[in-house]
C-alpha cells in the first residue's frame, strides 16, 4: 500500500457561535473566535490517498486528477469565504475545523475513489499551531 499527500490552500472567515447561548457563554467557550466580526485563517489542507501503484503508470493517483477534485469540490468553495454564510456543505454547521475537515471528506471520497484510489486521511491546519486529522468514519 503506498500513500501519497497533496497540500492545496485557501484562506477563509468564520465566528465558533451558539445561537442558543448568550455572548458571554459564548466568548467563554469560543474566546476570540466567537467575534461577531468573523475572523480568517490562512488553511492548509493535505488530502491523504491510498492505493496500489498503476502497472503502466506507476501511479496511485494521478496527482492532476485529485487536485482537479479537491479545488471544484473543496478549494473553490471555501477559497476567500465566510464559511458560516457562503460554503453550502457547511450549512447550519459549526465550522470548527474539526467539522471542516469532515465535511470535506464527504466532498471527496466518493470522487477520489472513482479515480482509483481510496482517501485515507484529510489534516487541515488552521494555524501554524492547530491541525486536526480525520480518518474517515
Amino acid at each position: 500500500m503506498v500513500f501519497i499527500t497533496r497540500r492545496e490552500r485557501f484562506n477563509a472567515a468564520h465566528k465558533l457561535y451558539n445561537p442558543d447561548w448568550s455572548a458571554e457563554k459564548n466568548l467563554e467557550v469560543f474566546g476570540k473566535c466567537s467575534n461577531p466580526n468573523w475572523h480568517g485563517h490562512n488553511y492548509e489542507l493535505f488530502v491523504t490517498v491510498k492505493g496500489e501503484p498503476d502497472k503502466v503508470t506507476g501511479f496511485v493517483i494521478n496527482l492532476k486528477s485529485l487536485s482537479k477534485i479537491v479545488q471544484e469540490k473543496v478549494i473553490d468553495k471555501l477559497d476567500h469565504r465566510n464559511i458560516n454564510m457562503d460554503v453550502d456543505f457547511m450549512k447550519d454547521k459549526m465550522p470548527s475545523t474539526e467539522v471542516l475537515a469532515i465535511e470535506i471528506w464527504h466532498q471527496i471520497a466518493d470522487d477520489i475513489r472513482t479515480a482509483g484510489a481510496f482517501l485515507h486521511s484529510i489534516k487541515l491546519s488552521e494555524t501554524e499551531n492547530n491541525f486536526v486529522e480525520y480518518f474517515g468514519n
